[in-house]
């Protein structure tokens, strides 16, 4: 985070003038730190994706890779089978202030090895008004009577666009191919849900806790219902995850506090935006608002239940809603509000959540959700209830293991230790019998 200046304070402004206004004399301010540089999967593996498919690498299934990408297409192939649905996404990294334009952005898409583009395909996402990571996927999914459905090669193309006078260097790409098992034979639905509970969502009031977001999806902070406080500095993206189970649906609003000014006045197009993103690296929805250094704030859309069929739908934000796992939220304060605003201090933000329904019992898979990194169980409600990252969460459960260990080897010692003192008490009697 950025430290807050000193200001020095003469002429008219020992007469009261507030902060930012004419008659105010700043010091010099110690640069601000730098925006923190999204943060890598552990254990990626490096992958270079190829421009044509005769030679594309192989990506498996549960493996992060880390790629380079610049404007233009790369190729990665992939071996599937004809039992499960998968998400191979792609989350592109651009370097804080890089030059962007609206409309550029990602695209990712699955293709046979004929060279037809699978159904449901291809995923985008698109910038803004600023270079933030942005993640796309592109989805195989199971279904009667439709394409793509049998085991063997495809492939992955991932395609940046930027228009001129964008930053045409190649920019770091983190790829996931998640695998989703298939169900048991007779209990997959195959319709859109109908009507279910989209009023808008009621939001705490209670005192908001502080809880500092991650660079991106690997060390996104764990929240629940409740309020959260974070601070954004201008070009800032902070990663939150929220679990969310089978019936279960998120309420989520954003409100930035007064900004410290530079100038008396000041407006950012898209100064805050907020994107929600599904547990497997999918937009579900985004919103963004103008920001002018005063109080502001936006409120998602209440999400749809989480419900196997939402896949069927035809509204995107339902669709998205289709798996019980981690969500992950992304709010970015624009580039732009540095023009007017103190970049050293962070601006206030704070975050009003609410999961309400369920949890509901889910579809039944062939195999372990979870071990797919779907699903929600217990150790995803103890890292939201801690408030806890990815890393973190893994190092508790590693902590959690160690100490079952050491409890089942105290309690096996304790065990031997009393059938060797009852065996000694035994010979003893038959000692004094004898």
């Amino acid at each position: 985070m950025g430290r807050v200046r000193t200001t020095v304070l003469v002429g008219a402004a020992a007469l009261g003038l507030a902060w930012g206004l004419p008659g105010a004399v700043h010091a010099a301010a110690a640069p601000p730190q730098p925006v923190p540089a999204y943060r890598g999967a552990e254990g990626a593996k490096r992958i270079e994706g190829t421009p044509g498919s005769a030679d594309a690498p192989l990506v498996a299934a549960g493996q992060v890779y880390a790629d380079t990408l610049g404007p233009g297409e790369r190729f990665y192939r992939l071996t599937l089978d004809d039992a499960s649905s998968v998400y191979f996404s792609a989350v592109l990294q651009p370097p804080h202030g890089a030059k962007v334009a609206y409309g550029d952005g990602l695209e990712v898409e699955i293709m046979s090895k004929e060279g037809e583009r699978c159904p449901n395909n291809p995923g985008r996402a698109g910038f803004g008004y600023d270079p933030v990571p942005l993640g796309a996927v592109a989805v195989r999914r199971l279904e009667e009577d439709a394409e793509c459905q049998g085991a063997g090669v495809y492939f992955a193309k991932v395609t940046r666009t930027a228009a001129k006078g964008s930053a045409p260097g190649a920019w770091p790409v983190e790829l996931l191919l998640q695998r989703e098992p298939g169900l048991t034979a007779g209990s997959a639905p195959t319709t859109a849900p109908g009507v279910w509970p989209s009023a808008s969502p009621t939001l705490p009031g209670s005192e908001p806790v502080a809880r500092s977001g991650g660079t991106g999806f690997n060390d996104a902070r764990a929240l629940g219902s409740g309020v959260w406080r974070d601070d954004l500095r201008p070009g800032q993206t902070r990663f939150y995850r929220v679990p969310l189970d089978w019936g279960q649906q998120l309420g989520l609003s954003a409100e930035l506090a007064d900004a410290r000014m530079t100038k008396p006045y000041g407006s950012a197009a898209g100064g805050l935006s907020v994107a929600l993103y599904s547990p497997y690296r999918g937009l579900v929805e985004d919103k963004d608002i103008s920001y002018g250094g005063k109080q502001a704030g936006l409120t998602l859309p209440k999400t749809a239940p989480v419900a196997y069929e939402n896949r069927f739908s035809d509204a995107d934000a339902v669709r998205g809603a289709r798996l019980a796992g981690w969500y992950y939220i992304a709010v970015t304060l624009g580039g732009k509000v540095a023009e007017f605003t103190q970049d050293a201090s962070p601006v206030p933000l704070t975050l009003r959540m609410d999961v309400t329904g369920g949890p509901a019992k889910g579809p039944a898979y062939k195999e372990s959700l979870t071990a797919a990194g779907f699903g929600v169980g217990a150790d995803e409600r103890a890292a939201a209830q801690d408030g806890l990252t990815a890393p973190e969460a893994a190092e508790a459960a590693e902590g959690r293991s160690a100490m079952r260990v050491v409890a089942a080897a105290g309690f096996g010692t304790g065990t031997a230790l009393l059938l060797v003192l009852g065996g000694w008490t035994l010979l003893a009697r038959r000692g004094r019998r004898a």
